[in-house]
Parts: C-alpha cells; sequence; structure tokens
C-alpha cells in the first residue's frame, strides 16, 4: 500500500502543479468558462456540448474545476444535456487515463519505484482496493485522474475499470448538472447545496471505507 500511497501522491503533485499553473496563468478558470458559455448560449445545444467535452477531456492533463462546470453546463443545457454531455466527456477522459496507463505506465513505475517487489505490490495494491477507490475519487479534486492512470498501470481488467467509473461520474454529473439546472445568480442555493452535499458524501464513504479496512 505504501508504494501506491507514493505514487498517488507523486502524480497528484503533478497535477495539482498544473492546475496551480492555469489559475495563476488565469488560461481556464470558472469565469472564463462561465463567459464561454454565455457567447455560445444562442448557438445549438451541440456548440456547448462540444466545450464540455472537450474541458472534461482537458481536465484529464490540466485539473479544472469540473463540479463547477458541469454545474454550469446544467445551468446553460439544462440537467439531461448537460449532465449527458459531462458524463461523456467524463467518460472519453477516463477511458484515455486508463490507455496511457496501459501503454506508458510501466515506464513511469519503474521510474518512481525503483524495485520490482514495490511495483509488484503497488500493482496487488490497486486491483484490491482500485475499485473503491475510483467510485469515491471525486472526492479529492486530482484523485480522479490518477486512478484512472493507475488503473491502466496495474492492468486493472478494463470492465472492471469502466464499471467503477462509470458508477462514479453518472450520478455525480447527473446531481451536479440538476443543481445547477436549478440555480440562478440570484438563487444559488441549489448549487451549493449540491457542492456540500456531494463533497461529504464522498469524504464519509472514504471515512466508513477506512474503517471497515481497520475493522477487518
Amino acid at each position: 500500500m505504501k508504494s501506491l500511497i507514493k505514487v498517488i501522491l507523486i502524480l497528484g503533485l503533478f497535477s495539482g502543479s498544473s492546475f496551480i499553473l492555469v489559475q495563476l496563468t488565469g488560461l481556464i478558470t470558472i469565469d472564463k468558462i462561465d463567459l464561454w458559455f454565455s457567447e455560445i448560449k444562442a448557438l445549438p445545444p451541440y456548440y456547448i456540448g462540444g466545450a464540455i467535452l472537450a474541458l472534461m477531456f482537458i481536465d484529464l492533463f490540466i485539473s479544472i474545476p469540473t463540479l463547477a462546470t458541469i454545474m454550469l453546463a446544467g445551468y446553460f443545457m439544462g440537467t439531461t444535456l448537460g449532465a449527458g454531455f459531462a458524463i461523456a466527456g467524463l467518460g472519453i477522459a477516463g477511458c484515455c487515463g486508463y490507455l496511457l496507463g496501459q501503454t506508458f505506465g510501466e515506464p513511469i513505475l519503474k521510474f518512481l519505484l525503483k524495485d520490482e517487489l514495490e511495483r509488484k505490490e503497488l500493482k496487488t495494491s490497486f486491483n484490491e482496493h482500485g475499485f473503491v477507490m475510483i467510485l469515491l475519487s471525486r472526492a479529492l479534486p486530482v484523485l480522479p485522474e490518477v486512478s484512472t492512470c493507475l488503473a491502466g498501470m496495474s492492468k486493472m481488467p478494463f470492465h472492471k475499470f469502466i464499471t467503477a467509473w462509470l458508477i462514479s461520474i453518472t450520478p455525480y454529473s447527473l446531481i451536479a448538472a440538476y443543481a445547477g439546472a436549478s440555480s440562478s445568480v440570484r438563487s444559488p442555493e441549489p448549487a451549493i447545496i449540491a457542492w456540500a452535499a456531494l463533497t461529504s458524501a464522498l469524504w464519509a464513504g472514504w471515512f466508513f471505507y477506512q474503517r471497515s479496512r481497520k475493522v477487518r
């Protein structure tokens, strides 16, 4: 488990650094995303949908405020379309992360973990705990992207990965999009409540999972 935590921290630090850099440069911020959506909202829905797909995919490489983006998608497109495009975008990003991990994972692991036993331990640990990790990965900003790559690196069966990933992103996207669709500038309470509820539920899930492991 120590090897898994070590790699998660290293990859998370790299991804988190990209988020800080993007925020400092102002390249992609939630205000800019709001502005982009506002400028194209009069166009056919697939324009905003395309922007959502692109942002969800970019999030694999550069961490962006995913929850706020999905809420904006719901605000501009409604629950069904907003959630649909978000799920599609996150699904594509997840599959790409898995394939990247599967293709380039071994050289990266050899660079990060010199000991072959540590690499085997990481793969064993992730295959044991990875399903739950993916389910609850939205509790932390960079963990979803890291977990998709780790799934590929550890050779987790694709059907197991995609099942966990879809279970993770589908209710998350639906709740966030619904909250966005139900909110307005003068009444942002649904979005605030949804944000608090999703975060609390995910952290509670981590707490009970860790507790159950200690009991065993």
